[in-house]
């Protein structure tokens, strides 16, 4: 049976630290929504991002993180055909655009990881579609985050939801494990055999982030080595929560916690 290194099982204290880190996290995102719309350039959006993480007494955890180069912004976001990872720039959002934001929060040592995907003005049919269907196979997997369970249950729920709509999952890219680092063991990936792989305990902590395309699974990165979109330049989405397996279920650890 496939195992996961107890250093990696959060004790409930730990298990807090993450939720105040998810919280802060949540917060950020809740405010960038607020501020999609045309005009407005995706630095001037990582700029207030990074204020709140700092304001709370946070640290951007994607900032200066390890690449072909360290990663030079607080948020990751990628417009229409790119589907993770895009560097903030002077670039404006246009009416019709749909953007994915991704932000992590380290606070206490902890990490908050998240991410969604949101239209600019009016949109398309297909983009809607897309968003819609994204966010729906976000939390079918993490239904399957229950003690017991296999990471395949998780994988396999959102493959399936996604292409009953005829969209793709990338083979590359996954969801994996979070905590004191952003990135710990296991890979989640978005595809997968029910009753397969990793058994889920309680005190595990992971990512859950449904990466979607309109036209093939397949990807490639740009001249920047950051930013990844759809080889066939379709439209993108893409989902992210941070979930700790509980005896009660999943606990989604990255949204604002009532007062």
């Amino acid at each position: 049976m496939i195992s996961l290194d107890d250093q990696f099982i959060k004790t409930e204290l730990e298990i807090e630290k993450m939720q105040a880190a998810g919280h802060v996290n949540a917060l950020v995102l809740e405010e960038i929504k607020k501020l999609i719309k045309p005009g407005v350039s995706t630095r001037d959006l990582d700029r207030t991002a990074e204020t709140i993480i700092r304001d709370h007494g946070g640290i951007p955890t994607f900032k200066g993180y390890p690449g072909p180069y360290p990663y030079p912004a607080t948020l990751t976001i990628s417009i229409n055909e790119e589907m993770v990872h895009g560097i903030p720039s002077g670039r404006e959002l246009m009416e019709g655009d749909i953007v994915s934001v991704d932000c992590g929060t380290t606070l206490d040592g902890y990490i908050g990881d998240s991410a969604f995907t949101q239209g600019v003005g009016e949109i398309g049919e297909e983009g809607s579609r897309l968003i819609r269907v994204t966010r729906e196979s976000l939390y079918k997997g993490i239904e399957q985050i229950l003690p017991g369970k296999h990471l395949g249950d998780v994988s396999a729920a959102i493959q399936e939801h996604v292409e009953n709509f005829g969209y793709h999952v990338p083979r590359q890219y996954t969801g994996h494990g979070v905590g004191r680092q952003m990135h710990e063991p296991p890979q989640v990936p978005n595809f997968g055999i029910p009753g397969q792989g990793l058994v889920l305990k309680k005190g595990m902590t992971i990512a859950i982030e449904p990466m979607v395309l309109v036209g093939t699974h397949k990807t490639r990165v740009l001249s920047d080595e950051w930013t990844v979109i759809s080889a066939d330049h379709s439209l993108t989405a893409h989902y992210e929560h941070s979930v700790a397996v509980t005896a009660n279920g999943p606990l989604i650890l990255t949204k604002v916690k009532e007062s």
